[in-house]
């Protein structure tokens, strides 16, 4: 038996709340000698807060803390993980697709020598779309990562609590709590579990919300951008070279002013847009700068139920 901190943002889960914690109470005593659920109401506008005022009374072990706006499921994850007492963290949904009978699982495999696993679903219950986008994600989190692991990522995951020594420092809205745990361990795993449909509601997170994700994750954790623009800047200063040797080339054999001003121009054009786009990416990289110095919080708490 093990001390198990829960950790699960909140929004729009008022209905679910009830159910959530009857079933993790049904689940909890049985995998930990001590433990605790904190819920993170990221700025949700439902009564979701109210809900968990409710709850906390009859479940004391529940802390839960209300954010002033909504900041996002990493940024609310990552507060949690700051306030955890526990040894061993895990994070889940809010609306029960990870099954609470499920967490046996996971420690299970983090007794085996790992420092972080993943619940992968054995079949997902999602659009086509949202498939398609969080396979997507995934993909940029695996170059981000650099980790082979990447592909397994999922918000049902299990870690040892003492890995955030490791990003305690880390003050920026643009957060990614699975990158941030590659900064303190390689030891990665993961296992099937079930993954069932959304108990009420709808999720948050839709297409453009994943795919603005992994650009946010790629341009915050990867220099794999920068990388691209360099190379093509590389091959397109290639070619203009040897257009350039062709230019004059033709003028010692022939003598004369090489035709085809359309293509010339086209070339133009097409070095003009290289430039642009790399110019582009390095403004995206001065931009994450500039919201750095500004010192924006990843999180404000403005009520808690231990208050």
């Amino acid at each position: 038996m093990r001390n198990l901190s829960v950790i699960i943002p909140i929004y729009r889960s008022a209905a679910i709340l009830p159910v959530l914690m009857q079933r993790l109470n049904g689940v909890l005593p049985t995998i930990a000698s001590s433990y605790e659920v904190i819920l993170v109401c990221d700025g949700s506008p439902d009564d979701s807060w109210k809900v968990i005022k409710e709850l906390s009374r009859t479940y004391p072990y529940l802390r839960g803390l209300n954010l002033r706006k909504n900041f996002g499921q990493h940024n609310a994850i990552l507060l949690g993980v700051r306030e955890a007492k526990h040894d061993v963290i895990v994070t889940m949904d809010d609306d029960l697709q990870h099954p609470p009978e499920e967490i046996h699982k996971l420690l299970a495999q983090l007794d085996k020598g790992y420092d972080v696993v993943y619940g992968t679903p054995e079949e997902m219950k999602h659009s086509f779309l949202r498939n398609f986008a969080s396979t997507l994600t995934k993909y940029v989190m695996q170059h981000s990562m650099g980790h082979d692991n990447a592909s397994k990522i999922n918000a049902f995951r299990a870690f040892r609590t003492d890995l955030r020594k490791a990003f305690a420092h880390y003050n920026d809205k643009f957060v990614s709590i699975d990158i941030l745990l590659t900064w303190g361990t390689n030891k990665f795993s993961s296992i099937d579990v079930e993954h069932n449909e959304r108990h009420s509601g709808v999720s948050g997170y839709s297409l453009k919300k994943l795919l603005l994700h992994a650009a946010n994750m790629i341009t915050s954790f990867s220099s794999l951008p920068l990388q691209i623009a360099s190379i093509m800047g590389f091959v397109f200063m290639f070619l203009g070279m040897l257009v350039f040797m062709y230019v004059i080339v033709n003028y010692f054999n022939t003598g004369g002013a090489v035709p085809g001003f359309a293509f010339i121009a086209s070339m133009i054009a097409v070095f003009s847009g290289v430039q642009l786009f790399s110019l582009g990416i390095m403004g995206e990289y001065l931009s994450r700068i500039h919201f750095r110095s500004m010192g924006q919080p990843y999180a404000v708490v403005i009520e808690s139920t231990d208050d």
